[in-house]
């Protein structure tokens, strides 16, 4: 097991990143999840939990996540300064209990004794120092071999979380880990409510402390299937740009359950440590505004939004030129973006995900897609879009390269608005800077280099009978993309 100078073990953080939660839609969605959006804070709430878990004390992270995230999670990190240990691939999403065991795999190749915090990536923890204070004080337990998760204890009647049942004897309040009763599925209101007044039951924090081999050992002992189908995976798994591809064909077989169905509702040597000190898993626009901290008339507005006789209100624009003005409103979340509009009551705020899933019915793009769409060189997003045309705004990070490539349907005109391009044309390269544009006839082999230490912005327009992102030939691409 790794140590540190002072003999302590080093703990490797293991971050849960592939969720595609919908109900801060439309924030969140499909596309671009809410572990990489700045709900609360500076930071997104990716970075955030990155960040909360690094430093003396910490290995680099393990993150599990998802293809379309993969380079989202690169340079979410790259901005806080944090280099991955690893960055595990999953071919689909399973849930928490596969991912976590491949992360444990994984880690059990070089050390089974290493001690993993595995922790989901869209949980808004306030007091770093005191999380890692809990962290310290129940690694011993986990160093010992128990499988320690953390409580929380419950402020309201919520239906919306699992419960953690103390022992006899235990206590909520208590600074040390605490023997576990067992778990408690998300309640009705009523039981809700009795357990809110009863000191033995604690909210399921979905965060977990222990050595890798004890892991696997629960893994292989009470869900020998999902074992077996994980181990095939990873053993299969072939390095891809620096990431860890598990191998797709092992990977259909694997069931999809959470950990707690797959261990730790079975699991005899588990723990529980109180974390009484702030939490909050943003599992709805409600949470988001008790998190931001409402102001003295209960309102939390962004930047761009104003509240006129308004009360316990979330106001929230996420358009640069979207205005959002409220006047009196009660109990009312508004949240603008340049494609979707939400407004609900407070109390309805559970009811999002349902509202998402009745536009994927209709067809609705803005159910998944994100109107601002990320790819491993930058982002790009729609700007106008016409019969035979359509104007979109690119942003390539600096040294980033699109591929080469070209189009059955349409030609490109490309205006340089910040920073030089290197654009290369049936083979020409020549640098074009602000102000100066290039044309891209229909077929001709194109790519678009920023040489630049800054990020080069430019303003592309499209013609032609067809603009779906699927007309592209790529001949070289330094992603590796098909």
């Amino acid at each position: 097991m790794t140590q540190t100078e002072n003999g302590s073990p080093v703990i490797t953080p293991v971050l849960l990143g592939g969720g595609s939660g919908t109900r801060l839609w439309p924030v969140s969605r499909k596309s671009y999840p809410k572990q990489f959006s700045q709900l609360v804070g500076a930071q997104s709430l990716f970075q955030a939990s990155a960040l909360r878990v690094s430093g003396p004390g910490f290995a680099p992270p393990v993150i599990v996540t998802g293809d379309p995230f993969r380079f989202i999670v690169t340079e979410q990190l790259a901005r806080i300064e944090q280099a991955p240990q690893a960055i595990l691939i999953e071919p689909e999403g399973r849930n928490t209990g596969p991912a976590v065991l491949a992360a444990a795999l994984w880690l059990a190749q070089d050390d089974p004794g290493q001690l993993m915090l595995v922790a989901p990536s869209d949980h808004v923890i306030p007091d770093t120092a005191a999380f890692r204070a809990a962290v310290a004080t129940a690694a011993p337990r986990a160093q010992a071999g128990d499988m320690v998760t953390f409580g929380i204890p419950p402020t309201r009647p919520e239906t919306g979380y699992g419960y953690l049942e103390l022992q006899p004897g235990a206590r909520a309040d208590a600074a040390s880990p605490q023997p576990l009763a067992g778990f408690v599925e998300k309640p009705d209101a009523a039981r809700a409510a009795r357990m809110l007044q009863d000191e033995r039951f604690l909210w399921n924090a979905g965060i977990f402390l222990m050595r890798a081999d004890t892991a696997i050992a629960a893994f292989r002992t009470h869900a020998p299937v999902l074992h077996d189908a994980v181990t095939g995976a990873l053993a299969g798994a072939r390095s891809d740009l620096g990431f860890t591809r598990l191998d797709p064909g092992a990977w259909a077989d694997v069931p999809d359950i959470s950990i707690d169905y797959a261990i730790m509702e079975k699991a005899d040597n588990l723990v529980v440590m109180p974390y009484p000190h702030g939490w909050s898993d943003l599992g709805s626009w409600d949470a988001v505004w008790n998190a931001d901290g409402p102001d003295a008339q209960g309102n939390v507005c962004s930047d761009r939004a104003h509240a006129i006789d308004c009360a316990d209100t979330l106001l929230r624009s996420e358009g640069t030129g979207i205005a959002l003005v409220g006047i009196g409103l009660r109990d009312i979340v508004a949240v603008a973006m340049p494609d979707a509009v939400l407004v609900a009551h407070k109390s309805q705020a559970q009811r999002v995900k349902e509202a998402v899933g009745a536009l994927a019915a209709r067809g609705v793009a803005q159910a998944d897609a994100f109107p601002r769409v990320h790819r491993p060189w930058g982002w790009f997003e729609c700007l106008v879009t016409g019969g035979r045309f359509q104007v979109k705004r690119i942003v390539v990070n600096p040294g980033a390269a699109l591929s080469l490539q070209s189009h059955h349907h349409r030609a490109e005109h490309w205006i340089v608005v910040e920073g030089t391009a290197e654009v290369t044309v049936d083979g020409a390269v020549q640098l074009v800077s602000e102000n100066q544009s290039v044309y891209v006839p229909l077929g001709a082999r194109h790519r678009l280099h920023n040489p630049g230490k800054l990020p080069m912005v430019l303003i592309e327009v499209q013609t032609g009978a067809y603009l779906g992102e699927d007309d592209i030939i790529r001949y070289e691409d330094v992603y590796a993309r098909d």
